[in-house]
């Protein structure tokens, strides 16, 4: 079977491993060609007001690397060797227009020419979930494009929290298997997982 070009966008690091992880693995496994682009940075909504504005923030900087870092080691578990990072503003990116989103997904697709794309599901509660699955609606829309396949996936600790547009699957992929890799590669990312009974605990 040919292998496939595969395009993740996900919102931030750390969405992918917990709506796709065993998926990636698998698709990895079978040789397909497979890249993560992360659009906002994961972190920066943590801070206070005042804080936003500091590019020169240097804990907020170390953050965003560590993330980066904990995100490319997570790759790395499941063979995944294409991974890009754009900077869009955490949780904020209901502030800028989504002809920029969706241009830099364009800009994706054109360089990957993915066969199938997956991205996170727009009904979540966060802003930057439902932006980011819209953006790549709008940039797939049907122009004789690569894209044959949209999936969005689940973020436990997001989705799960929209009630008005709950998650109603109707893809399934057996993961049984790729599941102990799919928790190790969500351990890689120390800042993001909670105690439990959270979602990512």
């Amino acid at each position: 079977m040919k292998a496939m070009n595969i395009l993740i966008i996900a919102a931030h690091p750390d969405d992918e491993i917990l709506g796709m992880g065993g998926t990636i693995l698998k698709h990895t496994s079978h040789k397909d060609n497979v890249t993560i682009v992360y659009m906002a940075t994961g972190v920066t909504a943590r801070k206070a007001s005042e804080d936003l504005k500091s590019s020169e923030d240097k804990k907020l900087q170390n953050e965003i690397l560590e993330l980066r870092n904990d995100a490319l080691k997570a790759a790395k578990l499941l063979n995944v060797k294409n991974v890009k990072f754009y900077d869009f503003p955490d949780n904020q990116m209901d502030s800028i227009t989504l002809l920029k989103v969706v241009k830099a997904i364009e800009k994706e697709i054109n360089s990957v020419k993915p066969e199938r794309i997956y991205t996170n599901h727009y009904g979540d509660l966060n802003v930057d979930h439902k932006i980011v699955s819209n953006a790549t609606l709008t940039a797939c829309r049907p122009l004789n494009g690569p894209v044959k396949e949209i999936l969005s996936f689940e973020v436990l600790s997001s989705t799960e929290w929209s009630y008005p547009y709950s998650f109603k699957p109707n893809y399934f992929v057996n993961i049984k298997k790729q599941l102990p890799k799919k928790i190790d590669a969500m351990k890689m990312f120390k800042s993001e997982i909670r105690e439990f009974p959270h979602p990512r605990s």
